[in-house]
């Protein structure tokens, strides 16, 4: 192989199809790749995985370590003959080391003999490993993390043992990101039902109702809702939705609702105040997420509401008689854009009898059709009824028969 030794080497897998021997090996390690694994979680699976790559390749030791983005560093995630390294939680940084320099350039390396070589995990060297191999763990183009196996003999890894190990790694990476992806999902799920109401208050004078449902592909995103009673006898509803999709934004979505909840406390009656303050602090903890929002803060009296708006749809309002209004209101810029703003706050009456649809895009955008034709459907379908007949309404009108691509929050009060 022409390498010296304490000197890693990136190794090119040769072209040609591998010997009958190898061969049955990869059919070992597709077999375990199957259904039956389909019931395991991420850990179990790569653990279930280890077992079949130590056996195949005659290794001592294998190693995944994941891609954890927001920090750049790889993380082990699952062992085997040495699991102190997930025990530690060992982290290394990409670009560094063996693995980080696998995970940098995306291609396969070797050590012959790691005792002088830039090794930057030390539970490598205190485990007694000699020789590793190592290749990255890829989904089309996309770095998921990094696969490697270790001896405590001296080794000289061939081509074969690169190209199979190459193979099964691209086989682990596809079967992680199925389940990380499954798990992500199930999480994201959780929490957002963990997040939003379970139901909402009951309110003399004032009916409410809701929807929510998650767009199609099954990826969470952030949108909220919500309503609740000031200690002033105000009443505050909010609607808003986090850009993104997946936990991220889920997480992000209950910090700001929480951030509502607890600035509405400090500065009741006064929306803009709200949204600034959930801005201030967004910016500040997370600076690279955006969101747009919505708050309304009903007098006690039920006579009338303020409303502030951060880059998100205006609500649509009917009263007896007559058929729905977009309210053309002011809008403020959404959370999390740089720059000082102000966010007007407009007062708007609230007859006996008059019903407030608020929602997020995901219920008036649609590919192909101009905002403003859905924006009237929505109109001439909110009326002054009952907010569950509003919420069936809008829903069977506006959503039909065809899951949206988006996720959707709808929001519907009437003062009785």
């Amino acid at each position: 192989m022409g390498w010296g030794v304490g000197r890693v080497r990136h190794v090119a897998p040769r072209q040609h199809g591998l010997e009958k021997g190898a061969g049955d090996r990869l059919r070992d390690i597709e077999a375990v790749t199957g259904a039956r694994l389909a019931h395991l979680d991420v850990e179990e699976l790569l653990v279930e995985l280890l077992d079949r790559v130590r056996d195949v390749l005659a290794a001592d030791t294998a190693v995944v370590l994941l891609l954890d983005e927001p920090t750049g560093e790889l993380v082990a995630t699952a062992a085997r003959g040495i699991e102190e390294e997930v025990y530690q939680a060992a982290r290394v940084p990409v670009g560094r080391g063996f693995a980080g320099r696998i995970a940098a350039t995306k291609q396969p390396a070797a050590i012959e003999d790691i005792a002088d070589a830039d090794v930057v995990n030390p539970v490598l060297r205190e485990s007694g490993v000699r020789s590793l191999l190592g290749v990255p763990l890829l989904v089309e183009g996309r770095l998921l993390g990094v696969l490697h196996v270790g001896t405590v003999r001296s080794r000289r890894f061939d081509d074969n043992d690169v190209e199979l190990l190459q193979m099964v790694a691209d086989r682990v990476a596809l079967a992680t990101l199925a389940s990380l992806s499954e798990s992500e999902r199930n999480a994201s799920v959780v929490l957002q039902r963990s997040l939003l109401p379970d139901a909402l208050p009951r309110i003399q004078g004032l009916e409410a109702a809701f929807r929510y449902i998650a767009g199609a592909g099954g990826s969470v995103g952030g949108d909220w809702y919500d309503l609740f009673v000031l200690p002033s006898g105000g009443i505050c509803a909010s609607v808003g939705d986090v850009v993104g999709k997946g936990l991220r934004a889920a997480v992000v979505m209950g910090r700001i609702r929480s951030a509502l909840r607890a600035h509405s406390l400090a500065h009741q009656g006064d929306p803009r105040a709200v949204l600034d303050m959930v801005d201030h602090q967004l910016r500040h903890f997370d600076p690279d997420a955006m969101a747009t929002a919505i708050v309304a803060v009903i007098d006690p009296s039920l006579d009338r509401f303020h409303l502030a708006i951060a880059g998100h749809p205006a609500p649509v309002m009917a009263v007896p008689g007559e058929r729905g209004r977009y309210l053309d209101v002011p809008v403020g810029p959404p959370l999390g854009v740089p720059g000082t703003w102000s966010r007007p706050v407009t007062t708007v009456d609230l007859p006996p009898g008059a019903a407030v649809c608020f929602y997020t895009d995901g219920l008036i955008e649609r590919r192909g059709t101009k905002l403003t034709a859905r924006l009237a459907r929505l109109c001439e379908t909110v009326t002054a009824a009952a907010p569950e007949q509003v919420c069936t309404s809008v829903m069977l009108r506006m959503v039909g028969f065809e899951r949206p691509t988006d996720d959707i929050a709808v929001l519907a009060l009437r003062r009785t």
